[in-house]
């Protein structure tokens, strides 16, 4: 499936086109690896899951703190955003419970999975980002992404 973002105005909607093809509610698929180069809007469009899932805290990548918790107002769990771009080895993502995380049953929203890709589960979602040529951006996941 391909879900393309025309502007930064039109990313909600992206979001709830997203979150309609992996039914959080109702999916065990709740991994979801955001893969893209630097700029690609990856922090940009968690932010805008997190809105459309009516986080009412502050989102902002966790660069420095590696993982963030945040409340949703439509899901009744926590939602937890990992960025693992400044982990310096894989020691460092297991040292703070990745496990728990992952298999906790609540979504994992994570930045730079490709330096974890030992630990995730085997049934994460990838999830590419790319920015066009035209500015645009293109989001593409498995078809079956809710399976």
């Amino acid at each position: 499936m391909e879900i393309y973002i025309n502007s930064i105005a039109t990313m909600g909607v992206a979001a709830q086109e997203f979150l309609a093809a992996v039914n959080l509610a109702s999916s065990h698929r709740r991994v979801f690896a955001f893969y893209g180069k630097m700029g690609a809007g990856k922090t940009t469009f968690i932010k805008a899951l997190c809105e459309a899932l009516e986080v009412d805290d502050v989102v902002n990548s966790p660069t420095f703190a590696i993982v963030n918790e945040y409340h949703s107002g439509v899901l009744d769990c926590p939602i937890y955003h990992f960025d693992f771009y400044r982990i310096k080895n894989l020691s460092e993502a297991v040292d703070i419970g990745t496990d728990d995380y992952f298999y906790s049953g609540n979504p994992c929203f994570i930045e730079w999975p490709e330096l974890v890709e030992d630990i995730l589960p085997e049934d994460a979602v990838r999830v590419d980002i790319e920015e066009l040529s035209d500015g645009r951006r293109v989001l593409r996941l498995p078809i079956n992404a809710d399976r």
